[in-house]
């Protein structure tokens, strides 16, 4: 199997611009997220794809590698499949660019769940959520998984919903907890699935949610979801950006 891991880099980010540019640690944030995709030991080749020389240059000047793509890409998806392509691999990873402190044994374990289930195009990953106050956070994307490890549904609102827990302590009681699941914005397509998934059109639930998971759903597609106890911490405000220097 070959597999390339693909970071979407922009520089316009309405709330925290030029982001991936910022300095964490000595390093531009963009680095870190390279060099934590490149110790994923299932990865043969990690490629920046960006619309911006700025980033561009940035990563080449660490010495990784970078392509420069469209300004036209709604998403980073469609960023990373015009980079894809041109690729002669069977999976593409899509690593968040903000994801400076993603643990690269989590893009193993995404990567091995995806390959091993027969017939699955898509896998991604997501984590309990301890915490009420993000469970209601609408920026906190939540999943619902079936027994069997597929997504069910994606959705910002807080899912699912606990009919009979009225009162604060009984949503926080472990048995129900447990069903609270904050998904993880880190992907493994099957190539030809993802060159195929760009061409699909928008669908009427991804409209409403904003949430392009939905698409693959929608269409018929099985998403399996990965429970990880390992860490990632998006970045993508100016608070999130010192909570991560104060982890380095």
């Amino acid at each position: 199997m070959k597999i390339v891991a693909i970071i979407p880099a922009r520089f316009g980010a309405v709330r925290l611009p030029g982001k991936p540019l910022l300095d964490l640690g000595g390093k531009p944030l963009i680095q870190h997220t390279y060099e934590r995709a490149s110790q994923a030991r299932n990865i043969s080749r990690v490629i920046v794809a960006t619309d911006e020389a700025r980033i561009f240059e940035a990563v080449r000047a660490f010495g990784g590698e970078a392509v420069m793509t469209s300004s036209e890409h709604p998403t980073g998806t469609d960023r990373i499949a015009e980079v894809a392509r041109d690729l002669d691999c069977d999976y593409v990873v899509n690593v968040q660019g903000d994801e400076a402190l993603i643990d690269p044994r989590m893009i193993e374990q995404v990567i091995e769940a995806t390959i091993a289930r027969e017939g699955v195009v898509m896998g991604t990953a997501a984590r309990p959520i301890q915490e009420l106050r993000r469970f209601r956070d609408p920026m906190v994307v939540k999943v619902v998984v079936s027994s069997r490890g597929f997504a069910l549904y994606f959705s910002r609102a807080p899912i699912p919903f606990v009919r009979d827990a009225s009162r604060e302590e009984g949503l926080a009681s472990p048995d129900v907890l447990r069903h609270f699941l904050e998904h993880i914005g880190l992907y493994v397509y099957r190539r030809d699935f993802l060159l195929q998934f760009i061409r699909m059109p928008r669908t009427p639930l991804e409209k409403l949610e904003n949430l392009e998971q939905l698409r693959v759903l929608e269409n018929g597609y099985q998403i399996a979801v990965v429970q990880t106890e390992y860490f990632a911490f998006g970045i993508d405000t100016p608070e999130d950006l010192e909570e991560a220097r104060r982890m380095l």
